[in-house]
């Protein structure tokens, strides 16, 4: 597959809205939690659809990282590319933790982005009073790396 010569300002800007809107993918994961106030008649149809848009998520979300990786490997080298790679897939679970429990959204960062701004440099800030923050970005994304290995894994012997 040939791919289109951009310059690196085109690909920096498409890389930030990429980045912006990455967290949605695997966001999906944490609708999980509406199963506790499901009802029980219909429980089972609630678990396969959560389930399935999970999943599928997951799966845009690392085929996402694939392709951001083919389109870097044309001005990083490899080895800084498993770097921000493995930076990128922390970050989106820091940016599932705002989405999720401070119910931020994606455009926020331009229709809201100093009350943004301010509870992200609080939290980076003050990393006691926001424990919770940081357990789950470790946690969350710690998750989304091993699925990233375990993808990675599939794709390169042509399972997936």
């Amino acid at each position: 597959m040939s791919l289109p010569k951009l310059n690196k300002l085109t690909l920096a800007f498409w890389f930030c809205v990429w980045l912006l809107f990455l967290p949605n993918a695997p966001y999906i994961i944490t609708d999980l939690l509406h199963l506790k106030i499901s009802t029980n008649d219909l429980l089972w149809l609630d678990i396969l659809v959560i389930n399935a848009f999970a999943l599928t998520g997951l799966l845009v979300f690392f085929l996402s990282l694939f392709d951001m990786k083919t389109l870097l490997n044309k001005i990083m080298s490899a080895n800084r590319i498993c770097y921000f790679t493995t930076f990128i897939i922390f970050l989106c679970g820091f940016g599932v933790y705002l989405g999720r429990f401070l119910r931020y959204n994606s455009w926020e960062i331009v229709s809201n982005p100093t009350h943004l701004s301010k509870d992200v440099i609080n939290i980076i800030f003050n990393p006691f009073t926001h424990k919770d923050a940081w357990l789950f970005t470790l946690l969350f994304g710690a998750f989304l790396y091993v699925g990233f290995i375990v993808f990675k894994a599939l794709t390169k012997d042509k399972i997936l």
